[in-house]
């Protein structure tokens, strides 16, 4: 697993690789968080967020959790690594400008998803 400064470096490399169009009104920019974001409906190291889009009183801003992608991605390659923070800060690019929009189309896809997991995982023994 690379370090929380490499993380940090690809992050700022994937980051310029979107449009400027996508940082209109995000005056809280990209946030790489040292911890992990566990969904406290699973058991300890069952279930992790890797990011969040915000919009709150402090502004537009995304978050992402190293500690998330540690916990889930410990064993995967570089190349895989750097796929999956780049897929996952193109999500939460799409929760920001639906936002902009006023939709929330990713936001209910992502919570009738995150209630099938967890509908899956109360049925396993």
């Amino acid at each position: 697993m690379i370090t929380f400064d490499e993380m940090g470096d690809w992050l700022d490399e994937i980051a310029e690789q979107f449009p400027q169009e996508f940082y209109t009104e995000l005056n809280g920019g990209i946030l790489l968080l040292p911890e992990a974001m566990p969904d406290p409906e699973f058991p300890e190291g069952e279930m992790y967020f890797l990011g969040e889009y915000c919009h709150d009183e402090l502004g537009r801003y995304i978050n992402l959790y190293y500690g998330s992608f540690a916990a889930l991605f410990a064993d995967a390659s570089d190349d895989e690594l750097y796929d999956e923070l780049y897929t996952t800060l193109a999500h939460e690019f799409t929760h920001h400008m639906e936002s902009l929009a006023g939709e929330r189309g990713l936001e209910i896809k992502d919570e009738i998803e995150l209630e099938q997991y967890r509908e899956t995982y109360r049925e396993d023994p």
